[in-house]
């Protein structure tokens, strides 16, 4: 006859891998939360003839934003760069600014007129003055 022998919870065994993962994998540990990305916040108005978006990018120069039209689709994209201190012993004691790439995308109701499109940039805020290409039959889309 075939004995089963389960372990003991009183006698000290020698630990196996499997035993090691598993107590590390169950150690409390610190959240690190993931450094956040810059981000584009926007307005988007609509009037009869034309769409206004305004999108704050400030710490940004004009040369650095890129706005791209495709029909409906309005895409812009920016490079938040660090700053280079002038002096090379100084300590940071508080950072709460976010560098990198930053895009936003969205999709408007009507085709945009790229010939007539404005882009102003400033103190910061860039904005679109997106004119409407509409056919005479032409009905916005229709969200289900």
């Amino acid at each position: 006859m075939n004995t089963t022998r389960l372990p003991s919870l009183f006698t000290p065994e020698p630990l196996t891998t499997f035993d090691e993962a598993f107590r590390s994998f169950m150690r409390p540990f610190r959240w690190e939360p993931a450094p956040e990305m810059p981000t584009i916040p926007i307005e988007v108005v609509e009037a009869d003839d034309a769409y206004t978006v305004t999108a704050l990018i400030p710490g940004v120069t004009k040369e650095a934003i890129h706005v791209e039209i495709d029909g409906r689709q309005v895409m812009i994209t920016t490079e938040f760069k660090k700053p280079v201190y002038e002096k090379k012993d100084v300590r940071f004691l508080r950072g709460e600014l976010t560098y990198g790439f930053a895009s936003r995308v969205f999709t408007l109701g009507y085709e945009i007129d790229r010939a007539k499109a404005v882009a102003k940039f400033v103190d910061g805020a860039l904005t679109l003055t997106l004119p409407k290409l509409v056919p005479a039959h032409a009905e916005p889309l229709k969200v289900l």
